[in-house]
């Protein structure tokens, strides 16, 4: 049996749907479908040079890889690859293949420093490490059960705090791109980001496939958006928050947890039964406010970095 690495064929839904399959099997704890793949394999920056790579064994989908290069920060040569193999089908190069092929893509394209998310076990560490990569951070994958009870009870709304949804911002989301830009700028990262291509942000954020309008909560105090809760629906049973943020001077209030719960009563109440979401392990405050809310911790994934050259 051969293991072969090729690029996914965006145009083939069987291809989109085994991709999607594969990786659902090795990471079930993020939201994820044919249409968000074939959204960021279609409308991502061209300078993100992002590739979609698939690890085949005789016409079988066994891994996966997303690669590409940190366009929007302010420093050049970020290239990042996430690669995830089935766990039924380790062992057989699969994973060190879809590396090599990520990590060619990246060099040619200038990268000097490489990103990935490594599973917290011992396997999958000491895979990445026999690679060259060091570990720097962590971040935790947290659930919710919906169906099985209610979040706690809304907060009340601070005096002068208005709660809306992103449907009310339709005609003109610009409000919530600016909010979207000083929340990320701040965002635990090892690799700065900055949001200043507003049709870019459109493209990538605005019109994603599993955006949500109705269910992203959104506090409006003085006229303008000064937290928001993004939210993911896959349109079946899985909802995931895709950021959460609060403006800085508007911090220490309680608008993230405000947004975050009304966002959750909403989603429980349009029938969704599972709650997803992603938290950085040194988010403290974040972490407090998932805790809250009945989220808990399902995994964690290390972040690893190795330099070129």
């Amino acid at each position: 049996m051969t293991v072969i690495v090729r690029d996914l064929r965006i145009e083939d839904p069987g291809d989109v749907g085994r991709f999607v399959h594969c990786r659902h099997l090795a990471l079930p704890h993020m939201l994820w479908n044919e249409d968000a793949v074939r959204h960021h394999r279609t409308h991502t920056h061209p300078d993100a040079h992002y590739r979609c790579l698939v690890a085949e064994e005789d016409g079988e989908t066994i891994g996966t890889a997303q690669t590409g290069l940190a366009y929007d920060s302010p420093e050049p040569g970020q290239g990042h690859l996430n690669v995830y193999v089935r766990p039924d089908r380790t062992g057989r190069g699969a994973g060190g293949l879809l590396v090599r092929a990520a990590e060619e893509h990246l060099a040619v394209r200038g990268a000097t420093r490489l990103f990935c998310w490594v599973l917290d076990e011992p396997g999958h560490r000491a895979f990445a490490e026999r690679r060259g990569y060091r570990p720097s951070r962590s971040s935790h994958f947290l659930r919710l059960d919906l169906a099985g009870g209610a979040p706690p009870p809304l907060p009340d709304s601070p005096p002068g705090v208005e709660l809306r949804t992103a449907a009310d911002f339709a005609d003109d989301p610009r409000p919530l791109f600016l909010l979207d830009a000083e929340v990320t700028a701040d965002e635990p990262s090892d690799v700065p980001a900055e949001f200043t291509d507003y049709e870019v942000w459109l493209r990538e954020t605005w019109r994603h496939p599993l955006l949500d309008l109705g269910l992203t909560s959104v506090a409006v105090a003085g006229g303008r958006p000064v937290a928001f809760s993004l939210a993911h629906t896959d349109g079946t049973t899985r909802y995931a928050t895709a950021m959460t943020g609060t403006a800085r001077a508007f911090r220490g209030q309680g608008l993230a947890g405000l947004v975050k719960s009304h966002s959750l009563h909403r989603a429980r109440a349009a029938g969704y039964e599972e709650a997803l979401t992603g938290n950085d392990s040194d988010n403290a405050p974040m972490l407090a406010i998932n805790r809250r809310l009945g989220y808990e911790i399902r995994a964690t994934e290390v972040r690893h970095v190795r330099e070129l050259g």
